[in-house]
């Protein structure tokens, strides 16, 4: 290959790389990089949730034994939940993507259930370590939603891209597809952190409607 030719070949290699630069292709892979990032974060604060999960149970067990029906519901729960792997395949398969989030949710609600039901325990609030978990488990639903976000904008940005012209038709050269998102029924409710008002000791006692009034005799 002489000189011209390398040249001519040179040539073509920036013209080629301006022209995918032009066409988004560079866009589609810096923003997939981002939703993997995103989802990597998403994943974490979802096991540092399952982590508290066991202690969390087995505390409330303690004082709260005889709730043995919801005690029951939310370790199910964390167990169909990471019975889900949550790899980087996840984002391709919008079936298996619904099937993650589904049981998240379901984990999410279990989990409030029981915060709502331990209410009725007052012995609960003295326990040093319930408070400890109580606090730690609403500031990772609280970490979970900001991370839900971030992933939700980096696949909205994706997913526009993949589907604008002209750099939809990169994505469709180079294999880029949309991806899945977190669109279920009922999002505020499973992306809301669980709250529970301890209030002060009676707070929690189940009040009585007053009685109906009766005509006098």
């Amino acid at each position: 290959m002489n000189i011209l030719q390398r040249k001519g070949v040179v040539l073509g290699l920036l013209a080629a790389a301006l022209a995918l630069g032009g066409c988004g292709y560079n866009d589609l892979q810096s923003q997939d990089e981002q939703i993997t990032a995103a989802w990597s974060e998403v994943v974490n604060q979802y096991q540092r949730r399952s982590d508290l999960v066991p202690n969390l149970v087995n505390t409330v067990k303690g004082a709260a034994a005889q709730e043995r029906d919801v005690l029951e519901a939310v370790t199910q729960a964390r167990a169909r939940a990471g019975s889900i792997q949550a790899t980087p395949e996840l984002l391709e398969d919008p079936q298996k993507f619904q099937q993650f989030q589904q049981a998240q949710g379901e984990l999410t609600s279990a989990l409030s259930r029981l915060l709502v039901t331990v209410e009725r325990y007052p012995e609960l609030r003295s326990i040093a370590a319930f408070r400890d978990l109580q606090s730690q488990l609403e500031g990772v639903e609280n970490r979970i939603t900001v991370a839900r976000n971030r992933y939700i904008d980096a696949v909205r940005t994706y997913n526009t891209t993949v589907r604008s012209f002209p750099s939809n038709l990169t994505a469709n050269l180079f294999g880029f597809d949309t991806k899945p998102n977190f669109t279920v029924e009922n999002e505020r409710a499973i992306s809301t952190a669980p709250t529970v008002d301890f209030g002060t000791p009676g707070d929690t006692a189940e009040k009585q409607p007053p009685p109906p009034a009766t005509d006098p005799q």
